[in-house]
């Protein structure tokens, strides 16, 4: 068998299993057996597949179509133009989660000054180490309530060198900041908290169903619970004119505007949209 038969045999059984994207997975999962790039792959395709490849192309198959994500299963995913490390224990970064490093980058720029940010449910780090690499004079503060989360996180941040850049503080949101010092101090909190409510589980992708972390995933009856807990709390860690960054789901802007208006502690928040247009970030800068 050559890897193009291989690779149109793989496509046929994950498409089988009600997977859209089943030639691409196909390759990549090809590439991470042969730990080739697709450039490789597509200049060898008549090449002939050897048997302890087919075997490890045959288990990797087999996890991909009981809907295990992809990215599980290789270990890795591209955020921000940079490779992380991902495991069940950690939401898998998504594209539109780039958009809060945009905002910080918009609000802040280039600057020399330092700055504290504190990023809340870091998960694989991947926000906080985006920042580290674009703010070379941050100081940030990444929390988890997970333990196996902020040892992943940790990994991360030790493979792109910046694990002496970033403090990992394990607890729930604001009661990890034991430190009085650090009310009246931060510059930007982001955060891209649990927003599913808990009546849309069954609505889910199984890959994201069955295989994410449900306490990364689910915020409760509305999905907008840790949200609100955050806006209350914010205002008294930010700096004067500091701001506050969230990730959202879709339809939750007016609520979450609404909340921010109400505490009377920020400016007339802004919406930021994702590429495909969906209000995906909320931006809110205390007064």
């Amino acid at each position: 068998m050559t890897f193009l038969e291989a690779i149109t045999s793989t496509a046929a059984t994950l498409s089988e299993a009600g997977i859209s994207t089943a030639r691409l997975d196909a390759e990549l999962l090809l590439c991470w057996v042969l730990k080739k790039d697709r450039a490789w792959l597509l200049a060898h395709l008549h090449d002939v597949i050897d048997f302890a490849t087919a075997g490890a192309l045959g288990a990797a198959v087999y996890r991909r179509s009981q809907r295990e994500p992809l990215q599980y299963i290789t270990g890795i995913q591209e955020f921000w133009g940079h490779a992380f490390f991902v495991t069940p224990d950690a939401l898998i970064p998504r594209p539109e989660t780039e958009l809060i490093i945009e905002s910080v980058l918009t609000i802040l720029g280039k600057t020399d000054r330092r700055i504290t940010i504190v990023d809340f449910g870091t998960g694989t780090g991947c926000i906080a180490v985006s920042l580290a690499h674009e703010l070379l004079h941050a100081r940030i503060v990444a929390i988890d309530i997970s333990r196996s989360a902020l040892t992943l996180a940790k990994k991360n941040a030790h493979l792109h060198g910046m694990e002496g850049r970033i403090r990992f503080l394990e607890g729930n949101l604001f009661d990890a900041l034991h430190d009085p010092r650090m009310q009246g101090q931060v510059d930007v909190i982001v955060s891209n908290p649990p927003y599913i409510a808990d009546r849309e589980r069954d609505s889910l992708q199984p890959e994201v169903r069955d295989f994410e972390p449900a306490t990364a995933l689910f915020s409760g009856a509305r999905g907008t619970e840790v949200h609100e807990k955050i806006i209350l709390e914010a205002p008294d860690y930010l700096r004067r004119a500091g701001v506050l960054i969230m990730e959202m789901g879709a339809g939750q802007a007016d609520a979450l505007r609404e909340m921010i208006l109400k505490t009377h502690a920020y400016d007339q928040p802004e919406i930021a949209r994702d590429l495909a247009g969906i209000e995906r970030v909320v931006i809110a800068r205390k007064k």
